[in-house]
């Protein structure tokens, strides 16, 4: 079982940055794929980056279009531990932001499948002032 909590969150300007920090438990979570969601107000939950695992220390960032460029996903395994660096931040992307994880690797068509992530965090509200 893998516990993730995520921290970081906050109310920031437009054009600022955030970073986002997911703690995990776990003695393997150097071999997980790990990955940021988020769900604005009324809308649905909608993937954001995922840092795929691909055997032995190899990993690969995706991101959605819409943050491509602005936010950086890594990890330190040292410290089980995955970030989410936000930087020029806009109104929309005000949502609460959850991350997720699953053992193993992942192909890059369902990167963004949610029900492929076995494990969530509770979720940690960004808010981006205008």
């Amino acid at each position: 079982q893998v516990q993730l909590v995520e921290s970081g969150g906050g109310l920031v300007q437009a054009g600022g940055s955030l970073r986002l920090s997911c703690a995990a438990s776990g003695r393997t979570f150097s071999r997980y794929t790990t990955g940021w969601f988020r769900q604005a107000p009324g809308k649905e939950r909608e993937f954001v980056a995922v840092h795929r695992w691909s055997g032995g220390i190899t990993y690969y960032a995706d991101y959605a279009v819409s943050v491509k460029g602005r936010f950086t996903i890594s990890r330190d395994n040292a410290k089980n531990t995955v970030y989410l660096q936000m930087n020029s931040l806009k109104p929309e992307d005000t949502a609460v932001y959850y991350c997720a994880a699953l053992p193993g690797s992942l192909i890059t068509q369902t990167m963004s499948d949610q029900r492929k992530y076995n494990y969530w965090g509770q979720g940690t509200q960004v808010t981006v002032s205008s």
